[in-house]
């Protein structure tokens, strides 16, 4: 047990340094695709190929840590995030919207190992402490909602009104605004390498390896996979798109940067302060309450961002977004912990984040379109079909499990 708090210890750790990462990138990512991007409508697209690069390394990241383990694993993913924040700041000294991209697109790659923290941690916790592993975990999100915002407010002029005339790689008429963000996304990869020197997770046994269990359609077709799936993935989607188009949409009403920034640190607050007790209180009221709670607040979010424009607005709608996918996506994760036996956890894991990555890339790119094709409250509208559907969902399990509680009781 001692070394299984220090493994969650430690993924509380990388998981806060990973979250920095990309909540500075989050706040930048967007207003450095309108700087560079000549069709504005493109201003999120990095961030949809961010969410798509993760969804595509979610199963390759499970396959390898399969074999070699989650500490080397992890640790490849780091390294590859280090070359993806590396790429940033070379593409905003080039002035380069399609480097940019590729940027964000490797800098997904290692949000695709990111992703298995919470699963690292449940694997390694007694499944009585299964649901508090992942909500701490999680909760690593809490420095980073006070660190990220102020960090890339700090480093964003880093390198404004110096001079690169010896660096034959930066045009030299580049604006290097935003810069110093990436710099530090590459100091917080190099801090998390380090920590994860320390974790010790035991591999699956040469036996277990070679098991399968179940096949990926018999583990999908499970009521509880479904619901986990469609809680994690649409609570992210509604999530992301939501929080993807404020910066734009606060800077499109005459809100200041700063102003922004500092709406998406309440947001994040709410997204990981609660998982200080979300695990308690799966643990006490099931996660299926806790799902449609969080259903139910990201949908008071929605309806505020629609009765007005005013930092008050963004900044309390944001906080109950951040709050509702919190419960949502650690309940979903803890609830499909329960849809899969151990030698089948690497595959339902990875098909279960490729679906909800799947999902987010796609309302990532679809954030951008939203709001400069149609307007600010489209995006709402759209997020709140997707919460419909979770708690179409949560009625349809229940019926199912009503089903099932009857049958057994006939004689």
């Amino acid at each position: 047990m001692n070394q299984a708090k220090k493994n969650v210890s430690l993924l509380v750790a990388c998981q806060a340094l990973a979250m920095t990462g990309s909540i500075i990138l989050f706040t930048i990512a967007a207003l450095v695709g309108v700087s560079l991007a000549e069709d504005k409508s493109l201003a999120t697209l990095p961030l949809a190929l961010l969410q798509l690069a993760t969804m595509c390394a979610t199963i390759p990241a499970a396959l390898l840590m399969r074999r070699v383990g989650r500490r080397l694993g992890f640790m490849v993913g780091v390294l590859i995030g280090a070359v993806g924040a590396g790429l940033g700041v070379l593409a905003i000294f080039q002035s380069s919207f399609s480097l940019f991209c590729l940027a964000t697109l490797v800098f997904g790659c290692f949000n695709g190992f990111v992703g298995y923290y919470r699963f690292a941690a449940a694997d390694a916790a007694t499944e009585a402490f299964r649901s508090q592993a992942i909500s701490f975990v999680v909760s690593g999100g809490i420095i980073a909602a006070i660190a990220g915002p102020g960090l890339a407010i700090w480093s964003k002029d880093w390198f404004v009104g110096q001079s690169f005339a010896d660096a034959p790689l930066f045009n030299q008429a580049a604006s290097a605004e935003y810069a110093g963000c990436l710099v530090m996304i590459v100091i917080l990869q190099i801090a998390a390498l380090v920590l994860l020197s320390g974790i010790d997770i035991p591999p699956l046994s040469e036996q277990e390896r070679q098991k399968s269990g179940r096949s990926l359609g018999a583990i999908a077709q499970q009521p509880i996979f479904i619901v986990a799936v469609l809680g994690s993935m649409l609570g992210y989607g509604v999530m992301v798109m939501v929080m993807t188009a404020t910066p734009l949409a606060m800077v499109a009403f005459d809100h200041s940067f700063n102003t922004a920034a500092s709406v998406i640190q309440w947001h994040v607050l709410g997204m990981f302060v609660p998982s200080l007790f979300t695990g308690f209180l799966i643990a006490r009221f099931g996660t299926l309450r806790i799902i449609f709670i969080g259903a139910i607040l990201s949908s008071l979010c929605i309806f505020i961002n629609l009765t007005g424009t005013g930092a008050l607005h963004f900044g309390f709608a944001l906080l109950l977004l951040g709050i509702g996918w919190n419960f949502m996506f650690v309940g979903s994760s803890t609830l499909l912990t329960q849809a899969y036996a151990p030698t089948e956890r690497a595959k339902t894991q990875a098909m279960h984040d490729f679906l909800m990555f799947a999902f987010v890339a796609f309302a990532t790119f679809l954030s951008g379109r939203l709001l400069e094709r149609f307007s600010w409250a489209a995006v709402n509208y759209t997020g709140l079909l997707m919460i419909l559907v979770v708690l179409g969902a949560l009625g349809w399990f229940r019926q199912q499990g009503r089903a099932i509680a009857k049958s057994h009781s006939t004689p």
